[in-house]
């Protein structure tokens, strides 16, 4: 059964969403994701600086099933990348959650619920 944490909030594309001081989120991918991707063998993600509105594809996860489009659950300016996931993007499968996020943003918006989905919003899209 996919790990579904309470404290984020959640995409129907199987984004996931943290909200941190400032208006800075950090983003990554759920894991109900990573496991119908299968091993995460690739990850294409955009450069610091560049700004993306909600709902853009901001990358790209590849696995040995599929290639999968990342989108942006939210409005906002790249701040971080996680660049470990170069070299090791099996992160997302074993610690999607921690390890394995995607990126940082300054938000251009506030998060609000009814742009996002709750957990058990999530885990009634996922049939959980």
């Amino acid at each position: 059964m996919s790990e579904i944490p309470e404290n984020l909030f959640y995409t129907k594309e199987h984004e996931w969403l943290k909200n941190e001081a400032d208006m800075h989120c950090v983003v990554g991918i759920t894991d109900h994701a990573q496991d119908s991707l299968g091993d995460v063998t690739f990850v294409e993600l955009p450069e610091e600086g560049t700004s993306f509105g909600k709902g853009d594809v901001f990358g790209v996860v590849e696995s040995v099933k599929a290639a999968s489009d990342l989108y942006m659950p939210l409005g906002g300016e790249i701040i971080e990348v996680n660049e470990g996931l170069v070299d090791s993007p099996e992160l997302l499968n074993s610690d999607p959650y921690a390890k394995g996020w995607l990126v940082k943003i300054k938000a251009s918006e506030s998060v609000t619920e009814s742009d996002l989905l709750s957990p058990g919003g999530y885990k009634e899209e996922i049939g959980k």
